[in-house]
């Protein structure tokens, strides 16, 4: 009887840990600049045009993004552009003000400074938590994405590649099972993306190709000190890599858009 109820205990534990791989996937896969749940095609079309131009460095921070040169651009109501442009603000890609419409966000080099260091401290209460119940199945969750990421990079996809960089993180945070961290990381993720996207140098990486691979190795040699510590220097890395000087310039949106 005791041997029945050890197996039961261990396919239970088995079929948890599935779904927990399965998760960690499907959170991954919905990193939180790429939300755009609830949108029609032609919603998306506009937020695609807006999101790729800003991480692709096309579209400066602070540009403002009015309603009317939309509708003529696409050719559809304020209502369409508006829902459009409410989703990109909920993705903390533009700034909607009352009475000043929508500009692509601009954090300044305080508020940049203020997002890593709270991301540098949820990060690491995160990791013990997930080396802790960090399974193979997950960690070849962890390699898949790492492998994603570096094809993405590869194929000069810089969106994807910011994005899977991003998602490799929520699932570290997903594998923590800590609900508190995980909301707390998917702001701050989607906050950095959108920082690297707008201030990283020309010709620059904000992570090297192993920077990911090197951590889930240490992750599954089960090194909380070397992990904790290893986090903190990729993202000192990432922000040290960021020009924050602010220059503007003048720009054709129509053409930024790819719709001149």
């Amino acid at each position: 009887m005791w041997l029945i109820c050890l197996l039961l205990r261990k396919m239970r534990k088995m079929r948890e840990m599935n779904v927990l791989s399965e998760s960690m996937l499907e959170a991954a896969s919905h990193t939180p600049v790429l939300t755009k749940r609830g949108l029609s095609d032609v919603d998306k079309k506009i937020y695609d045009s807006v999101f790729n131009a800003v991480m692709n460095q096309r579209l400066p921070p602070g540009t403002k993004l009015t309603e009317a040169h939309f509708c003529e651009l696409f050719n559809v109501s304020r209502t369409i552009v508006r829902k459009a442009l409410q989703r990109l603000a909920y993705d903390h890609i533009v700034v909607i003000k009352p009475n000043h419409g929508a500009t692509v966000a601009s954090p300044t080099p305080q508020e940049t400074r203020e997002i890593f260091t709270a991301r540098r401290g949820v990060e690491a209460a995160i990791m013990p938590l997930a080396i802790a119940r960090a399974s193979k199945a997950q960690i070849g969750v962890l390699r898949k994405l790492a492998k994603d990421e570096h094809a993405a990079f590869e194929s000069g996809d810089r969106a994807n590649w910011i994005s899977l960089g991003g998602a490799f993180h929520i699932a570290l945070a997903e594998l923590a099972g800590n609900s508190v961290l995980k909301r707390f990381l998917n702001e701050l993720v989607s906050r950095c993306s959108l920082i690297i996207a707008l201030y990283e140098l020309p010709g620059n990486v904000a992570c090297s190709h192993d920077e990911h691979d090197r951590l889930i190795d240490v992750i599954a040699s089960r090194n909380v000190e070397q992990a904790v510590k290893m986090m903190e220097q990729h993202l000192l890395a990432i922000e040290g890599k960021l020009n924050l000087n602010d220059e503007k310039e003048k720009i054709n949106l129509a053409e930024i858009l790819g719709l001149a």
